[in-house]
């Protein structure tokens, strides 16, 4: 909002000040007979016309996308801008003409004094002033439609200035003077058309920013989790920066991860270019550091499966897998044998028709069984009997102890403690053979929990 409140007010400031010189130098031209300022005064009056487009234009090219403008009205500024470069080449066209019937004809000089150098280092002065005051303005709002006014106010003081020397050269009796510095205001109108309607053209017709495109690949490739950039494509609207892009992604990372990498992405462009819109598609890709454990659990997840307890054994010339998956618990016999059987089908096109696959097809346990909290003696009962199946060894310090009874039998979580420097294996070692005395004592037990956490420091 601040951005569209500078933008505006710092082209209605340059509306009433073109208005106001175009009228100074035309009346005074026209008083003197002077060619050249008559074509400084046209020049501004074409300054006037753009500035008012500029003010109108402005006020529309903020507004956000809608149903009909879906990358926004940005590019409102380019062809407001386009219409002003063909304003200026009918102007100088018009200016060349007269200038070289004035030359040919050899018409009488304008009649010198000091007001037409009063009204013309006013000008500049106000000039130099607007043009700063549009350049920062369009800088800081990245508009085409400032950026074009400024150029304008900037060719005018050297308009204004040839108009001087012209005058000069008239009031020191070269007769050719003031048509001379007319036709050197209409050359230099017709340089700054064409440079306005090289950076316009190229804006309409999508052409990248220079080094948009290096810069937007640093910022996504810089974000964790992108493998590659295989595809970019940046394109400048107004003053907001779309791009669209394809990057590669593991595919063992969840779609949760995904979505953080996307978000990265973004807040990495925006970072990059202040005002950015990045469409980002992701292609999951297998890494050259994938195991044989990641490429089975993408299989599975690919198929909507729920495995766990993957084992990979590689017997040198063959691969043993074995899988416990889980079904639904009402699920036929039959059918769930189908589904193992395409499992190990998939996982044999994987990994070549000689591997070995082993599916435990087991009941999914339920989302949210019902459950409530064992009476205070069963949970002692329990807690004591950890205690005694962990005696003295590695493991200690059974606490923390809970029992759930549920529909399918009790659920037992407990944390104990280990040293630090115990292998994972051993620890798990230790806790499953507490876990499986426990089961075989309570019978009830349907699953044990276990957290091993090291010492208190």
């Amino acid at each position: 909002m601040t951005s569209q409140h500078n933008k505006t007010s710092v082209a209605a400031i340059s509306i009433f000040a073109s208005g106001g010189m175009a009228a100074a130098k035309f009346v005074v031209g026209i008083a003197i007979g002077s060619l050249a300022l008559i074509s400084e005064a046209l020049h501004s009056a074409i300054d006037l016309v753009a500035t008012i487009i500029t003010w109108a234009v402005v006020r529309v090219s903020d507004k956000p996308a809608d149903e009909e403008h879906h990358y926004g009205h940005g590019k409102l500024e380019s062809v407001s801008a386009l219409g002003v470069t063909a304003l200026l080449y009918v102007l100088a066209g018009g200016i060349l003409v007269e200038a070289y019937s004035r030359l040919r004809e050899g018409t009488q000089p304008p009649t010198i004094s000091a007001v037409p150098f009063v009204v013309l280092v006013i000008d500049i002065a106000v000039n130099l002033w607007r043009a700063r005051a549009l350049h920062r303005a369009a800088r800081e709002t990245r508009s085409q439609a400032l950026a074009a006014d400024a150029l304008h106010f900037a060719s005018d003081v050297m308009g204004s200035s040839a108009v001087i020397v012209g005058l000069v050269l008239a009031g020191l009796g070269f007769w050719w003077g003031d048509a001379a510095a007319a036709a050197a205001v209409a050359v230099m109108i017709a340089l700054l058309g064409l440079r306005m309607a090289g950076s316009t053209v190229q804006t309409l017709v999508d052409r990248a920013p220079e080094g948009a495109q290096e810069k937007a690949k640093a910022a996504i490739r810089s974000v964790p989790g992108v493998i590659e950039v295989e595809r970019l494509r940046v394109r400048m609207v107004g003053a907001t920066t779309f791009i669209d892009t394809i990057a590669k992604v593991p595919r063992t990372y969840p779609i949760d991860r995904v979505e953080d990498i996307k978000h990265n992405a973004e807040l990495a462009v925006s970072k990059a270019f202040g005002d950015a819109d990045l469409t980002f598609m992701a292609i999951p890709v297998a890494r050259n550091n994938e195991t044989v454990r990641d490429r089975i659990m993408v299989i599975a997840r690919n198929s909507g499966l729920a495995i766990h307890h993957v084992t990979v054994h590689d017997l040198g010339a063959k691969l043993i897998v074995g899988i416990d998956l889980e079904v639904d618990g009402e699920m036929r016999l039959d059918s769930a044998h189908d589904v193992a059987n395409t499992l190990e089908r998939n996982i044999q096109e994987e990994f070549g028709a000689d591997v070995e696959v082993d599916v435990h097809i087991e009941p999914l346990e339920p989302e949210l069984p019902f459950g409530v909290d064992a009476p205070p003696e069963r949970v002692q009962t329990i807690a004591a009997a950890l205690t005694e199946f962990a005696g003295e060894g590695e493991i200690h310090d059974i606490h923390n102890v809970r029992v759930r009874n549920t529909e399918a039998g009790e659920i037992v979580n407990f944390h104990c403690r280990a040293a630090p420097s115990m292998s994972v294996i051993r620890v798990h070692e230790h806790v499953d053979a507490i876990e499986r005395a426990l089961r075989r004592a309570f019978p009830s037990v349907k699953r044990v929990i276990s957290h091993a956490e090291p010492p208190r420091v």
